[in-house]
């Protein structure tokens, strides 16, 4: 990754490994540092007061690496902060960086944040994250815009767009500068200590050197039995300590006279924080709903218009929303607005010549007549239709308060897409006719073709595409987006096919409310799909 060989940055870096019970995985994490090479000077794994058998791993394999030294806490802390700080102690190497012990460093990416701190004189240097999803091994960059091009960062206006990346672990950091500012991690049970964290180090303005390169994978194991303390968003709880962290990190930019900072946290809260837990209101019960409801209100009432005016939509229209509604309602509108794609379901009603949230709460939606239309939360709707063809989608493009009406919408392209992939593997066009309320389409499918490229490029059992949909107007604008499939046309079938006999293939609505296909190529592998259903159902009802 690095142009500057490891010699001129060997044994500049220390490495704080922290594990609470993770005895299987923080071998992967511990082997993933000390292949980074000379770069690596030393290894603290800080024990958080494990009750399996993490402690006695790390000490095994302390006893076969030199680089690794191991501290045991008696008790757990009940965070990530005070084992954090436990190892910032422990370490003597020049220059820190964090890691999890379910998480791991790519080849690589220890020289390439050593050499570019080096090479620029920079206290912080950081570089690309990625989510790996597990089990299904599909890679989502984290905060790709921010990580394309290498870059010194030196001004305020240069550090604004990092208050977005909240992480701490996809970054190294010059020991004597966090000493210097007296930085360290809030201890005890701290849900997201890394947001008060990286709050401090941009507060003291630092040179920082971005690096393009992926320097830190993020294990995502949604399945899990133990959930990650950040990922654990079932009680309300944690709502709490995310506004509660979100106002700590706000009041330490402003206590360092860094406003523009502060103000550029507000905007994260409101395009990040709010639109996450907002999607995922209408699954929740009813006392989590009113209890979200009322600390979000208060929260929101605590921003300025200003503050809300400085973000984009569909952010700052949830925000008003939420902000006019005493009480939770139109739930399923709200998870869909806040949703990638962000899809406005109807109704679409207009007060005084404005669009509005809805007849009875006239919020006005500014920017929907102005903004352009990649800008605007389009709705698409689709359905795919089987037949012995192979089947056809057929689409809908539903105007929004009027304004597709003068754009006129002319042409789609649709794209099938492997999911986790970003390039299609196959594309069909199709011409738009206007239809009540829109303008609709259609085009082949080739279920069977979609199968067999699928296997492939190894793709074997249980196939999952997504569908993107690219709309353009007579005047050439254009949107892209997924379609959304309506809720009630979910449905499973089989179809048959002269390579693999039959495929069982199932159109459903992902989480964030998109159109996918769930494909299963042949006998063996439909029943297979079959029987991993009913034992989720039964997992389910026990």
């Amino acid at each position: 990754m690095s142009s500057i060989t490891s010699p001129q940055v060997a044994g500049k870096l220390g490495v704080v490994v922290i594990a609470h019970n993770d005895e299987v995985l923080v071998g992967e994490a511990i082997r993933s540092v000390l292949d980074q090479g000379p770069v690596v000077a030393e290894v603290v794994a800080v024990d958080d007061g494990s009750s399996d058998g993490t402690a006695r791993v790390l000490d095994e394999l302390a006893a076969l690496h030199p680089r690794l030294r191991v501290v045991h806490r008696a008790e757990n802390s009940g965070g990530c902060g005070t084992p954090r700080n436990d190892g910032f102690r422990a370490v003597t190497a020049p220059i820190v960086i964090f890691l999890d012990s379910d998480d791991i460093l790519p080849e690589g990416a220890a020289e390439a944040l050593v050499a570019a701190a080096e090479r620029h004189g920079a206290p912080v240097a950081v570089g690309a994250c990625v989510r790996r999803e597990l089990p299904e091994g599909r890679d989502v960059r984290w905060q790709p815009a921010l990580y394309h091009e290498p870059a010194v960062l030196e001004t305020a206006a240069d550090l604004t767009p990092l208050v977005h990346d909240t992480l701490c672990v996809n970054k190294v950091y010059d020991r004597a500068f966090l000493a210097e500012h007296g930085i360290r991690f809030p201890d005890g049970r701290c849900v997201y200590e890394d947001f008060l964290f990286t709050a401090r180090v941009l507060a003291a303005a630092p040179r920082v050197a971005v690096v393009p390169d992926t320097v830190y994978i993020w294990h995502v194991r949604r399945a899990t039995a133990r959930l990650s303390i950040s990922l654990d968003r079932d009680g309300i709880a944690n709502w709490r300590a995310r506004i509660a962290a979100h106002r700590m990190a706000v009041e330490t930019f402003e206590s360092a006279g860094r406003k523009e900072l502060a103000a550029a946290c507000r905007t994260k809260f409101l395009e990040h924080d709010l639109l996450l837990y907002a999607r995922e209101l209408r699954l929740r019960d009813a006392a989590y709903r009113t209890g979200w409801w009322e600390l979000a209100r208060e929260h929101l009432a605590t921003f300025g218009e200003g503050d809300i005016a400085a973000a984009t939509p569909p952010a700052r229209w949830a925000a008003r929303f939420v902000l006019a509604a005493e009480e939770p309602r139109d739930l399923l509108r709200l998870s869909r607005l806040a949703a990638d794609p962000a899809r406005l379901l109807p109704p679409y009603a207009r007060s005084g010549g404005a669009a509005v949230w809805s007849e009875d709460l006239p919020v006005e939606l500014d920017g929907v007549d102005t903004l352009p239309l990649a800008g605007l939360p389009l709705l698409v709707d689709g359905e795919l239709r089987r037949g012995a063809a192979g089947g056809r989608l057929r689409f809908t493009v539903r105007d929004l308060y009027g304004r597709l009406r003068a754009d006129a919408p002319r042409t789609a392209r649709v794209d099938f897409l492997p999911r986790g992939a970003d390039t299609p593997v196959r594309t069909e066009r199709a011409e738009l006719g206007e239809v009540p309320g829109g303008w609709s389409g259609h085009v082949p499918v080739g279920l069977t073709a979609l199968a067999r490229e699928g296997c492939r490029r190894g793709r074997r059992g249980v196939q999952l595409w997504d569908v993107r949909i690219t709309v353009t107007c007579a005047d050439g604008a254009s949107f892209t987006t997924a379609p959304r499939l309506p809720e009630d046309r979910q449905r499973r079938s089989v179809v048959p096919s002269s390579r693999y006999g039959v495929l069982l293939v199932r159109q459903y609505t992902t989480a964030n409310g998109s159109l996918a296909v769930r494909l299963a190529p042949g006998v063996r592998d439909g029943l297979r799909a079959v029987g991993a259903r009913l034992r989720r159902l039964s997992r389910s009802s026990q």
